[in-house]
């Protein structure tokens, strides 16, 4: 039996997995709070009692990346380290990928169902195919074909820095620059980096806050839902949190776009994450594919690219996907 893990520096998605069943049929899965546990080895033992099934082989996603079997995560304070794993839990084999290297080997496996289309484009048989990944942090990773296979790779041009297209994201890009002293497209992409756009809009961009959202947002523990859930709100938007996901579209469909013109992802553009999944209405306005595709004299052909919002839980997927491959072969 394999436990397949997707860690997030919110929360870590469990599951165990069988040979028979495969990587899109999990035994037996839970859902944890990451924040409540001291480190993964805890977690793991508190699943492992309450499902009390045999585990010989595990492998985990990690939002960070991954060296030599080891892992410092970028938006939780663990350390992961699959020898040490290995050795704690009375396993035979601990293997450890990059969350969004997990979400690219899930990719090949999608179905459909798994994906909803924003832009139908043109798809290249065995062609390279980008993910890019807004959900607490801002992942990327990238696939190509060996002659047999898909292989996927980790990235993390997620920190790459932010390049401003207008007047307003140049205000933005100064924004953050003070704040943080660097200004990187996580800083906007993300789970993390919505709260900023919002603090920009409010302290810079002359926008006006409500007295209730403000109130609600100064009691809340994380923000960005409070943002996304105003912003979405059909009966009475907030002009505040419109704004601030508006300008979280356009920075994803360039950085998307950026991502498709360094790996010439004519296999297609895979967008994974929590968040793509949650505001596929932004998503379908044309804002997205209109930074997607601005790309001077590549406009017309980063238009063909294939555009899709992945559904499902891609990285435990592929994590599932690649601890079995290898568990096949022990």
């Amino acid at each position: 039996m394999l436990l397949a893990g997707d860690i997030g520096g919110t929360k870590t998605h469990l599951a165990m997995f069988s040979l028979a069943e495969g990587p899109r049929r999990p035994v037996v899965e839970a859902v944890f709070s990451s924040a409540h546990y001291t480190d993964l080895a805890d977690m793991v033992r508190e699943f492992m009692a309450q499902t009390q099934l045999p585990i010989e082989y595990a492998c985990f996603d990690v939002a960070g990346p991954v060296a030599g079997g080891r892992a410092q995560l970028t938006n939780l304070p663990w350390s992961v380290d699959a020898p040490a794993l290995t050795s704690e839990l009375k396993l035979k084999r601990v293997w450890l990928l990059n969350d969004l290297q997990a979400t690219a080997y899930s990719v090949p496996q999608l179905t459909p169902s798994d994906l909803e289309t924003i832009n139908k484009g043109e798809s290249t048989e065995y062609g390279a195919i980008g993910v890019i990944a807004p959900g607490t942090g801002l992942g990327e990773a990238f696939l190509v074909w060996t002659g047999s296979t898909y292989m996927a790779y980790a990235s993390e041009g997620g920190h790459t820095d932010f390049g401003p297209n207008n007047d307003s994201q140049m205000e933005l890009a100064r924004f953050l620059l003070d704040r943080f002293g660097h200004a990187g497209y996580e800083r906007i992409c993300s789970g993390i980096g919505i709260p900023n756009i919002y603090d920009f809009y409010r302290e810079r961009g002359g926008g006006v806050e409500s007295p209730l959202l403000a109130q609600r947002l100064a009691a809340a523990s994380d923000r960005t839902p409070l943002i996304v859930q105003a912003a979405l709100d059909a009966a009475h938007p907030d002009p505040l949190c419109v704004a601030t996901m508006e300008m979280f579209v356009s920075v994803l469909g360039a950085e998307a776009g950026n991502l498709a013109l360094k790996v010439l992802a004519t296999g297609g553009i895979y967008l994974g994450g929590g968040i793509p999944p949650r505001i596929l209405p932004l998503l379908r306005t044309g804002r997205f594919m209109e930074a997607f595709t601005n790309k001077g004299r590549f406009s017309e052909m980063i238009s063909k690219i294939p555009v899709h919002v992945i559904l499902t839980q891609a990285a435990l997927i592929g994590a599932a996907r690649y601890g079995l491959e290898r568990m096949s072969s022990q």
